[in-house]
């Protein structure tokens, strides 16, 4: 496997950190080779952009997150269960 190459968790917290700064051309291109491939980490990727679409820039901004917002058990084991149910999908 070339260096240039990446595998699917690289590519996922690459494509996570050039949401928030520029990544070196060379990642960049091997990010855009693995994405053409893997239908997964592509959706991943759309999936990310999507919600910073929704949520909008300044929401992203840490400072602005407030951290005292809890979700409520029920919602927490209704994502915990929709998180399962899409692994096993997957698998």
């Amino acid at each position: 496997m070339n260096h240039w190459m990446f595998n699917c968790r690289k590519v996922t917290r690459m494509v996570s950190d050039s949401l928030d700064h520029k990544l070196p051309l060379y990642q960049r291109f091997g990010i855009r080779i693995h994405l053409m491939m893997c239908k997964f980490c592509s959706r991943y990727r759309n999936q990310l952009l999507l919600m910073r679409k929704i949520i909008g820039p300044k929401m992203m901004d840490k400072k602005e997150t407030d951290l005292s917002i809890k979700l409520s058990s029920k919602a927490r084991e209704r994502i915990k269960r929709l998180m399962q149910n899409s692994r096993n999908e997957v698998s």
